[in-house]
């Protein structure tokens, strides 16, 4: 078993930043990537990036340029830089891990962000 906190969510004014964490944790496990996917009421959840065990990085269409993805393997946390944040980018965000060789995949509890003035 695999458990992720997340931690960072709040609210933020229009164009301001926030930076979101996911920390994993459990026994004997390896990552094989690790993101962020987020859900707004009544749309399906998106990916919002990931970031894989070779720091080859993916970002969705709506962040491309405002968010950027970072991951401190040594602690296997995983960190969301946002910027120029916008009333659409209020979701709530979740983590996730797919964990090598099964590619099992785990998700964090999620973290409410609220952009607006």
């Amino acid at each position: 078993q695999v458990q992720l906190v997340e931690s960072g969510g709040g609210l933020v004014q229009p164009g301001g930043s926030l930076r979101l964490s996911c920390a994993a944790s459990g026994r004997d496990f390896s990552i094989y990537d690790m993101g962020w996917h987020r859900q707004a009421p009544g749309n399906q959840r998106e990916l919002v990036a990931r970031i894989t065990s070779g720091d080859t990085t993916t970002y969705g269409n709506s962040v491309k340029g405002r968010v950027t993805i970072s991951r401190d393997k040594a602690k296997n946390t995983v960190y969301l830089q946002m910027n120029s944040l916008k009333a659409e980018d209020t979701a709530v965000y979740y983590c996730n891990a797919r964990i090598s060789p099964t590619l099992a995949v785990y998700w964090g509890q999620g973290t409410q962000v609220t952009v607006s003035s």
